[in-house]
């Protein structure tokens, strides 16, 4: 399979909630960017018709909760992908600040934030 990814993945093991409606999940995340996030695939997972999520999880030794809006984009295995199609200004400045301690290049983090604004205006979601 061609790697198709063009942002940093951080691994970033961690408890996490996916709800969608009424519904809520407790997951595990695996990985996190800017573009998306991987999930381990709950015991109790069952997906509809409707794509649409809502991710949060809490950073490591803190009060920090990230929230994404996220939708499925792909099931394999144990795993659930999604595409963060929103978050709040707060989360987004954690998540670049947590990927810029990983990365540890500011350019290239740059040309991702540009990257993800292009690709966010050429795909907006309803």
């Amino acid at each position: 399979m061609t790697e198709r990814r063009h942002f940093s993945r951080i691994l970033y093991a961690t408890l996490a909630s996916l709800s969608q409606g009424s519904q809520t999940w407790t997951t595990q995340l695996v990985d996190v960017s800017l573009q998306g996030a991987l999930l381990v695939r709950p015991s109790d997972w069952h997906s509809g018709p409707e794509r649409d999520y809502r991710l949060s999880f809490r950073l490591a030794g803190s009060d920090i909760v990230l929230t994404m809006e996220v939708e499925l984009s792909h099931e394999e295995g144990n795993r659930l992908g999604f595409y963060c199609h929103h978050m709040d200004i707060d989360s987004a400045t954690h998540l670049k600040r947590m990927i810029e301690l990983n990365v540890g290049d500011e350019a290239l983090l740059h040309r991702e934030l540009e990257q993800l604004l292009a690709e966010h205006l050429d795909h907006p979601h309803p």
